[in-house]
């Protein structure tokens, strides 16, 4: 099991990467690690922030996927009918876009901190883009 740490806008989050459910979505997470963005509030998928990534390409397909990620659950869409994105869910998410319902990989889950991710979605909503940085865990 392979640990991660999840810095977002003033938030540090330790998470796991389901690699047992979805092993080629963590292995090419891994590959881009350290990963470095922006989180910004979701525009259809309810309480989620989301990180567009446009015509990147993970080489994965679906596998461990949903439409329905808890919160702190993390999944990758690896593109198709929408542009390739990363989501987390802070509360109740049913994810999609313009186009209509998509299903993500669920690559990465949360371990702590879980009592400043509904913080982290309401700070994204209302003051704008928050720093994201996913790196591998010391030790």
């Amino acid at each position: 099991m392979t640990k991660v740490k999840v810095e977002a806008g003033p938030f540090v989050f330790d998470a796991v990467l389901e690699e047992e459910n979805a092993p080629e979505t963590c292995a090419a997470i891994k590959a881009a690690l350290p990963f470095e963005s922006q989180f910004v509030h979701v525009r259809w998928s309810g309480e989620g922030v989301w990180v567009p990534l446009g015509d990147l390409d993970f080489g994965v397909t679906y596998e461990n996927h949903t439409s329905y990620p808890a919160p702190g659950q993390m999944i990758l869409y690896p593109g198709g009918i929408s542009e390739t994105e990363i989501l987390l869910a802070y509360g109740g998410v049913h994810f999609a876009s313009k186009m209509g319902q998509l299903a993500g990989n669920h690559f990465l889950t949360l371990t702590s901190g879980l009592e400043n991710l509904h913080a982290l979605g309401t700070r994204c909503l209302w003051e704008g883009a928050q720093a994201l940085k996913i790196t591998l865990a010391e030790g």
